[in-house]
């Protein structure tokens, strides 16, 4: 099975992927990817699991070590196969092309169009406190985003990674001065950090692990730069280079935001929450920090759908280059070097779980299960590491500990959330689960035209 991208412009056979990110774009991307909506929300989910000052960091700074861990392993395998597909190329190469199908499977129908319907919901909910619409409003306010961001991005990737790479710019700077102007202005405040009277009864296990899986929620998309590797200059080194200078950042920024919200706030103020960013807002600028905070969401969330709409494309592209899907998904555009089709089906799809609402559950269901999946890969990388051939331009120090104690970390997380809901995370499994037989029909057809 090939790991880097056949298709080249030069071969005058079919047109390619035009490599036009570099190393601020790309670590751009797993800003912008990262840094969506869920930290604007998510603070109050931890803290209501956890609810203590020293717990709350705790668990933070716990995702971010554990999702550090993620990056560390993903950066190792994208040194070592540096064509478009990411995750999915790496559960190919690692584990099985059948555990790599049902990556992407999980991906289209679920995990990354659904989270794409979310945000681009939250996007429109936003917005319409400046546009005063219904809820019907919203949902279209949510499809126009998903089709604008598309539109941008059929038309070359230099188009969509400036969209993207600017909103990212724009939405770390206003986090620092919101950040900023919290601690310049929060001690003014009645009830300026304060902390409950009294002791705090101890989190239970089954808590601090809910509040991890919410933690590393809100650090999710850190692989996704890895699906644009086929149009990223050196993609070898720069792919890397960027997951480990982007998610400092985003660990900062996350660290600085929250720190800012239990400073402004009451403890049990975060707790009762549903909107935490925009309390705290409202708490140090009065009327105008919904206004303000509305403004920053909307930035947020529309950069987040540019990063999504960007890379998973070039997943459901490569799994039709493989034969995992229909040939005419992996369609090169001759002028504009996009796949274009993927990126339209994956347009459709997502409006329609933003118009029928069913992206809500698919979220629910389905969400947590990519940590099996990357609990998988870091035992693949264990077993590439016995292989003679493998030969990646650079090596994670000490991964046999770091990738086992990241797959059992990432286990226990998925198991967690399985006895909480079982019903409906069961459910979730059964519809990755259902892409086996998809799986044994395209390798069936493979074999008969291999034989024919």
């Amino acid at each position: 099975m090939p790991t880097t991208l056949p298709q080249s412009a030069a071969s005058g056979t079919r047109p390619g992927l035009e490599r036009a990110i570099g190393l601020p774009s790309a670590t751009a991307l797993v800003v912008g990817i990262i840094v969506g909506a869920s930290i604007f929300v998510q603070p109050s989910e931890i803290t209501r699991e956890v609810p203590s000052l020293g717990g709350t960091v705790a668990v933070w700074l716990a995702a971010a070590v554990l999702t550090l861990a993620g990056v560390l392993i993903v950066a190792e395998l994208a040194s070592a196969f540096p064509g478009s597909g990411g995750v999915y190329v790496f559960l190919r190469e690692s584990v099985s092309p059948g555990a790599a199908f049902l990556w992407g499977w999980a991906m289209f129908w679920s995990m990354q169009t659904a989270i794409l319907a979310a945000i681009a919901v939250v996007f429109g909910r936003y917005l319409a406190w400046f546009i005063p619409v219904g809820e019907v409003g919203v949902r279209a306010l949510a499809v126009g985003a998903i089709l604008v961001v598309s539109a941008v991005n059929l038309f070359g990737v230099r188009y969509g990674n400036r969209l993207q790479t600017s909103f990212t710019v724009v939405k770390v700077l206003s986090i620092a001065a919101l950040t900023a102007v919290g601690f310049a202005l929060g001690a003014r405040l009645p009830a300026h950090f304060v902390v409950p009277a009294g002791g705090v009864t101890p989190p239970s296990a089954g808590a601090l692990l809910r509040a991890l899986a919410a933690g590393l929620f809100a650090f999710g998309g850190w692989h996704m730069v890895t699906y644009t590797a086929g149009e990223t200059r050196d993609a070898a080194r720069t792919i890397p280079r960027a997951l480990l200078l982007g998610l400092p950042i985003v660990a900062a920024s996350y660290l600085a935001l929250n720190a800012m919200y239990l400073y402004v706030l009451p403890l049990q103020a975060v707790v009762r929450s549903t909107r935490v960013a925009a309390d705290a807002a409202d708490a140090v600028l009065g009327s105008g920090g919904a206004g303000a905070m509305s403004a920053l969401v909307v930035f947020s969330a529309f950069g987040g759908l540019s990063g999504l709409v960007l890379t998973a494309p070039r997943v459901y592209q490569r799994m039709a280059e493989d034969g995992l899907a229909f040939r005419w998904l992996g369609a090169i555009h001759p002028a504009w070097h996009t796949p274009h089709r993927a990126i339209v089906l994956q347009a459709l799809w997502a409006s329609l779980l933003v118009a029928t609402g069913s992206y809500r559950e698919l979220v629910a269901r389905v969400v947590y299960t990519e940590w099996i999946f990357f609990a998988v890969l870091a035992f693949g990388l264990l077993r590439l590491r016995r292989r003679a051939d493998y030969r990646p331009a650079w090596r994670l120090p000490g991964a046999p500990v770091v990738a086992s104690l990241f797959a059992l970390a990432a286990l226990t997380v998925a198991a967690e959330e399985v006895a909480s809901r079982p019903g409906a995370r069961l459910a979730g499994l059964a519809l990755v689960a259902a892409g086996i037989p998809v799986y044994l029909f395209w390798t069936s057809r493979a074999r008969k035209g291999a034989s024919s």
